[in-house]
Parts: structure tokens; sequence; C-alpha cells
């Protein structure tokens, strides 16, 4: 079939789901309240439905009064019992997936359950609807008349007790439509090599010569990517390769860090970014408008969402409210009850709404202080375990510390920074500083996988801090005494070289 009639039917096919958009767009609580009800109702004879008696409940209401709020440590028990094969816990269908991300305090890493459910109409009508919005915005668009280069996790799927869990990307891959395998590159094959190296040239070997007309990924592992197409091609511009190239759908970590960088390599004016809101739990929401950083959130994917204030989260007073109560420019962190069997589900990040019709909203971070500029998801409780392993180990003392990223430069990979003030200091900081790096690889594997040779984030910066300057830091700006403190973690680098300053 000749590509501008691929074009066409695709097209067509895509925007037609815009007016079932259209309905959620126009009755949005309507639309939630009645997915709620039918989620309780087709998990009525689960394990978890019979505890809490889905069968009698008929209204939000009863629900949130009924079902409490967990996060993945609540959840660990039962989705280990699902993972060694047993049914019919949490969710009526059988759970043949699931993906692996970083862990909590209980655990390296996290598994989430993948139902059949949430794979096709969560995950890939996601797909669909992001490709449906950019050509009902971009309606010149030739999208259709290349491939779009999807760059996905590093690791393969393991199968175990009859289930599968691997990365979310290796998982849609394994089991991507045959259209969507149709109009990408690279390869099935080459998408899921586990050598990230191997797997890197790969792609560049795979893709030059393709007429690649979008980009989809994490920007940190997109931009190392891209540069080494220009290092192995020797241009300047990834236009200079892929002339069709018109946009970048990207989402996992926060853009403002890179876009610079891939201005220079993508200097079109013409050149779109569409950002997405997904995690292995679900696909969220999706930029609806150019030059936009509003998502419009997705109400009809299986996902029911309440709202914690964060004014209040952790606190006595903690309590979910549901869409239609939520205000504008308020911080709020994200509850989710999905199609997968996620009951009441703290993702642990934190959104603001921009918007109340539609509703838009901004990731304004997480629900714990956190460095994920990098995909790494590195967590307070990483830093804090790894730092007391190394102590012990090196009979170190430590004050106080925080930690920041240092963002990629050109062909210069990112890295954390790390400020720590000693009570009683190593006898050797290098010694120190390679211990602290393989126990944060032991603890998140996240982390680990983007340190894999350096292939994203060096090997971590120890600076030593001087005697009392976080006490000094916090008095010369008014914080000293109750409540206030140093972000031990940040995504920005407001802290660290204010730190620095004072400490040189």
């Amino acid at each position: 079939m000749p590509i501008p009639i691929v074009n066409s039917i695709a097209s067509w096919f895509l925007k037609k789901r815009f007016h079932q958009i259209e309905l959620f767009l126009k009755y949005p609580n309507e639309v939630q309240n009645e997915l709620l009800l039918n989620l309780i109702d087709i998990a009525k004879d689960t394990e978890i439905g019979r505890q809490y008696d889905f069968a009698s409940i008929k209204n939000y209401k009863t629900f949130a009064e009924r079902v409490p709020i967990k996060n993945y440590d609540g959840w660990q028990d039962v989705i280990e019992r699902s993972r060694r094969g047993e049914s019919n816990i949490f969710w009526p269908s059988p759970i043949k997936w699931f993906a692996k991300s970083s862990g909590t305090t209980r655990a390296k890493s996290k598994f989430i359950p993948v139902s059949t459910e949430s794979l096709e109409d969560c995950h890939y009508a996601a797909s669909k609807d992001l490709l449906c919005m950019y050509l009902n915005n971009n309606e010149d668009s030739q999208l259709f008349t290349g491939k779009s280069l999807r760059l996905g996790g590093s690791k393969e799927l393991y199968k175990e007790n009859g289930t599968v869990f691997g990365d979310l990307s290796a998982i849609l891959i394994d089991n991507m439509p045959f259209w969507a395998e149709f109009s990408s590159t690279p390869s099935s094959k080459v998408s899921l090599m586990s050598d990230w190296e191997h797997k890197m040239q790969a792609i560049v070997n795979e893709t030059i010569n393709e007429n690649v007309t979008s980009l989809a990924g994490v920007p940190s592992w997109m931009l190392v990517l891209l540069n080494n197409v220009l290092e192995s091609t020797g241009k300047q511009s990834l236009h200079d390769i892929w002339p069709n190239l018109e946009v970048y759908f990207h989402g996992g970590v926060s853009f403002s860090p890179y876009i610079d960088q891939y201005k220079k390599i993508l200097p079109k004016k013409s050149f779109k970014y569409y950002e997405i809101y997904n995690a292995s739990e679900g696909f969220f929401a999706i930029q609806d408008q150019n030059n936009s950083s509003e998502l419009l959130l997705m109400l009809d994917y299986g996902i029911f969402y309440e709202f914690i204030p964060m004014d209040i989260y952790a606190t006595s007073e903690e309590k979910a409210i549901p869409l239609n109560e939520v205000k504008l420019n308020q911080n709020y962190a994200v509850i989710i009850t999905t199609n997968a069997g996620l009951w009441r589900y703290k993702i642990g990040d934190t959104i603001r709404f921009t918007s109340l019709s539609p509703y838009r909203i901004k990731v304004s971070g997480r629900t714990k202080h956190h460095i994920n500029v990098f995909g790494e998801e590195l967590i307070i409780e990483n830093a804090e375990h790894a730092l007391k392993k190394v102590c012990k180990r090196t009979n170190a003392e430590i004050v106080d510390f925080t930690a920041a990223p240092i963002f990629m430069e050109g062909k210069e990979k990112g890295a954390h920074e790390w400020l720590i003030e000693f009570k009683t200091p190593p006898s050797d900081i290098h010694y120190f500083n390679e211990l602290f790096d393989n126990a944060l690889k032991s603890l998140n594997s996240d982390y680990e996988a983007k340190r894999y040779n350096n292939i994203t984030l060096n090997k971590p910066k120890i600076n030593i801090a001087r005697t009392h300057l976080f006490h000094d830091w916090l008095k010369q700006n008014d914080k000293l005494g109750g409540q206030h403190k140093v972000p031990r973690l940040s995504n920005t680098r407001d802290y660290m070289d204010d730190l620095l300053k004072l400490n040189s």
C-alpha cells in the first residue's frame, strides 16, 4: 500500500477517536464515577472485592470510607502472591505481566501489575490518543510517511512462575500491535536488546538510513542516542540525517534541563515537542495543544483518580478528594484505582491543576524528595540507607548532606553531586565514593541501569562541606529552628549552587 494512502487511513482512524475524547471533556465527573462503579463491579468477586464487600458499594462515598489508601509497601505482599501465580486476588483476569521499576523502603524494585485491560485500554489507547491529539493540532503533518524512532528500556523480559517481568517499555514492545511495529524503528529485536552499549550502536545502524519523522522516549536516554547518531554520521543537526523529522514525544523525567540541548541539535523552529505523563502504573495525561506545558488528564483509560492536598499529606488530617473537588494551582498527591487491580494506590507523584475545564495539569514533583532527572528515581530512603552502610564500613560520621544533578552538557554525561558535612570524615574519600556508588546500585535498580558503564550517569561527585556549613546556610536564610532543613535531594541545583558558594 502506498505511504500516502497509509497516512490518510491512519489519520482518519485516529481522528475518529477525538469524538470520544470530547465526551469526557464535556462530562468529566460523570465519566469518572461510571468508570469507578464499573471497576468495582468487575472486581467484586476477587479476594480484595470480597474483603471490602464491593458488591454493596454503590457510590464513591462508600468506596472512600471502606477501602484504605496504600502505597506499594501496602500492596507488596499480595502482588508477590500474584507474581507466584495466584489469581483473582485483586483483579479477575489473569495478570501475566509485571512492570519492574525502582523500589521503596522495603524492596529494591517494585513489580507493578499490568493486566490485559490496562495494556489495551490504557497504555496502547494512550499511544493512539497521543497521535490523535498531535494530528488534530497539525493537519499538515506527514508523520505517517515515515517511522517513529522509539527508545525503550534496556532490559529483557524475564519469565518466573508463569508470569513475566521487565521494563514497562519492554512489555509494551513485546506485545505491540502490528501497526505499531510497521511504523516504528528500530526493530523489536534491537529494541529489546539487554546490553545497552551494543543496543545503542545497533539502533544507530538501523535508523540512520530510515525516514524518521518522530522520536519517542525519555529525554536523558534519547539525548545519549541522538548524540551518538550525530557522532556516527559526522553531522551537526539531526535534520541533516532525517529531513522529515517533525516531533519528539517525551516523558518520564522533567524536560526543562534538556530543552536547550535538544534545540541545538534540532534547530528548525517548526519542530514540535509533545509531553506525556505516564508510569508503570498507567498512562495519565497528554499534551493536547501545540507549544504548551499543560497536560490533559485522560479520564477514560480505566483509571479512577483521587487527590490528597499536599498541605495535609502524611498528617492525621490526610484525606483524598475526587476530581470534582480539586482547585487550581494547589499541589496534590495522586491516588489511582486501576483496571490492573490497584485500589486507592499512592503513585508518589504530585501535580497541580492549571485548568478545570477541561482538567489540565502540570507534574509538580514527588511526594518525597528525590532526584529523577535521568530516570533514576533516587529517593531519600536510598540515599540515607546507602550512606549509613558506607559510614559503617569506613568509620565515618555524617552531620548533614544534600545532593543535586549535574546536567548533561553536549557529550558529557550527567551525574549526581553530593555535599556532605562530616563529623568524622573517612580516611579516603575516593574509597568512600566507590562504596557509596555501589551501595546506591544495590538499593535502586533504575540508578543501577543508568550507571551501567557510565552510559547515562557518571560516578557521583562528592564535596566535603566545611564545619557548620548547613547551619550557616539556614541562619543566612532565616530558617534556623523548627522544621526547617536543607532538602536532602533536589531535581534542581538551586540549593547546591548556593551552598557551594558558601562553602568556598
